[in-house]
């Protein structure tokens, strides 16, 4: 295999970040956060944050027509006179605040012991998770292997750990997961992290989870943009995209979930802008992180060698919706589609049976919007993936991308609920 083993139009709109010579500390103190009912405002709203120049935390999923924003001191009581016909609600009295007790709510792992699950009670810095991913092989070594996927822009590994079972590793099809493709999601790095930690601490005790491992390889990669997830720890907690140079812009970073080279470039399915968040890339493909995750998948496909994929998950936050291809359009329709609702709707069934949060199911384009380049209608119209999801974790908007510490456990057990569903029903 090729790999190295080693130790929405809405968004478009989104505030820049320029590429400055010493980057400093993005501060957010004195921002709120407010939710915005869309309704027949659309275009109201989008010429506010536009003259605003206000950042955009969702694109409304279709089905609630809401949208969140980010806004600055300086223009509070111009928004709020801008929108005092329409319904908002408050998020983030203070975002600069939830940030604040975010962060000092990140624990430090420096171990290579055997991670418990304390370890998910708080969030941690890049190299904590690097360490953990090293302590959790070095632990099960002989159903384990350290991976990376390539480098980042800057040089960094894209790690992830390779989990097998009987027969090897590399004998069977198979299942893929990336964690952080865009930086400021943190709650899905611990999520996919709690996945990969129960496949392996659970394999000598519970039948059904050795019968998982046993029947598939899991190439797992908790944080596949790791230069724009540093940069949400040291600069700007809300930083979404890679830390790539654009030409010709001031602006750094591609969107690496509009960026793979599959219906690039679809218009309304990103932006060609490149101070937005959702920005495509110049060209389909050339963001450094997506190379190497496009080999990495590749190299796992029959026709490089592999044994195929049974299941390429996407993570993000937030909105607690589990979805489907395509992204690219609305009226597309996968050849298996009943299969997949029925996949959709069960695991989302398992997932309300933990804590009895509902996630809401579907096509990406019909459920929440258009997205062209995205990795989940490449795996499965290019790598084949037998099965190609992205999930939105919690919550629907309250704590949005800054979601407490102690929420996370609870978000990766229910998640690990829908995907112990999935991997039973596949």
């Amino acid at each position: 295999m090729k790999f190295l083993v080693v130790a929405a139009a809405l968004s478009a709109l989104a505030s820049a970040a320029s590429l400055a010579p010493t980057p400093t500390r993005v501060s957010y103190d004195g921002y709120k956060v407010y939710r915005v009912s869309v309704g027949s405002e659309i275009e109201s709203i989008k010429s506010i944050i536009k003259k605003l120049n206000l950042q955009s935390w969702s694109g409304a999923p279709k089905a609630r027509g809401l949208i969140d924003l980010v806004v600055p001191p300086t223009e509070l009581k111009t928004f709020e006179r801008d929108t005092e016909s329409m319904t908002t609600e408050l998020m983030h009295a203070d975002l600069g605040l939830s940030i604040a007790e975010e962060s000092n709510s990140t624990g430090s792992f420096s171990t290579l012991a055997a991670p418990d699950v304390t370890y998910f009670n708080t969030y941690h810095s890049i190299a904590d998770h690097t360490t953990f991913l090293q302590s959790l092989q070095s632990s099960f070594p002989a159903n384990s292997e350290i991976i990376s996927a390539g480098k980042s822009n800057s040089g960094r590994d894209i790690p992830g750990i390779h989990i097998y079972g009987s027969g090897g590793k590399g004998s069977k099809k198979a299942i893929v997961w990336h964690g952080t493709v865009h930086a400021r999601e943190w709650i899905t790095t611990m999520t996919v992290e709690y996945a990969a930690w129960t496949l392996l601490t659970k394999y000598a005790s519970d039948p059904t989870i050795k019968g998982f491992v046993d029947k598939y390889d899991y190439y797992i990669f908790p944080f596949v943009n790791p230069d724009g997830f540093a940069y949400t720890q040291t600069n700007d907690r809300l930083w979404r995209k890679n830390r790539q140079t654009n030409p010709g812009s001031t602006c750094l970073g591609r969107d690496v979930n509009r960026n793979w080279p599959y219906v690039w470039a679809q218009s309304g399915g990103a932006s060609t802008n490149p101070c937005a968040q959702d920005y495509k890339g110049p060209s389909a493909g050339d963001g450094t992180e997506t190379k190497a995750l496009k080999a990495q998948l590749d190299s796992l496909t029959t026709a490089a060698g592999g044994k195929g994929i049974q299941m390429y998950i996407d993570f993000h936050s937030y909105s607690q919706l589990f979805m489907t291809p395509y992204g690219y359009s609305c009226s597309a329709v996968l050849p298996n589609s009943a299969k997949y609702q029925s996949l959709a709707a069960g695991t989302a069934n398992a997932i309300k049976s933990v804590n009895g949060l509902i996630f809401e199911y579907g096509p990406i384009c019909q459920t929440i919007y258009q997205t062209s380049g995205d990795g989940v209608d490449y795996a499965a119209d290019v790598a084949k993936a037998a099965y190609s999801f992205t999930v939105e974790l919690r919550d629907t908007g309250r704590y949005g991308f800054v979601l407490p510490a102690n929420q996370i456990v609870p978000a990766a057990s229910e998640m690990w609920a829908g995907l112990k569903y999935l991997l039973a029903n596949i």
